[in-house]
């Protein structure tokens, strides 16, 4: 008998445990059990439509950069040219950047985080 069968017995539950299935449950979802919290992350999201806005501008608040997948909006054209437009002006207003990196795929930082988008030459 396992120690979550113990637990589980002592709490009273009849439903063993599925640690695995625990695991990959929402509530578990930003909990990282080997590393110590970080500061500031990169978390990939998704714009599906323009109510997302407001969920990527508060993680640019927090410091966090954006790897936006734009592939399900891009199928609506002048509504992403609209959403990233949005981004684009709140980006220049809290002095972060924005940058495309190929066709379904968009990197947005917060303040003070900048983006090379050319390659330097490299000396020979």
């Amino acid at each position: 008998m396992g120690l979550f069968d113990k637990l589980g017995k002592s709490l009273g539950t009849s439903k063993e445990l599925d640690v695995e299935e625990y695991m990959n449950s929402e509530e578990m979802e930003d909990v990282d059990v080997l590393n110590e919290p970080a500061d500031f992350y990169i978390k990939p999201v998704a714009l599906k439509e323009e109510a997302d806005i407001a969920l990527i501008e508060a993680e640019l608040d927090k410091k966090n950069i954006i790897l936006l997948d734009i592939s399900e909006m891009s199928k609506r054209p002048n509504t992403l040219k609209s959403s990233i437009g949005t981004l684009r002006e709140y980006i220049t207003k809290i002095n972060g950047d924005i940058a495309q990196i190929d066709d379904n795929k968009v990197i947005l930082t917060p303040q003070k985080v900048k983006i090379i988008k050319r390659k330097k030459p490299q000396n020979k």
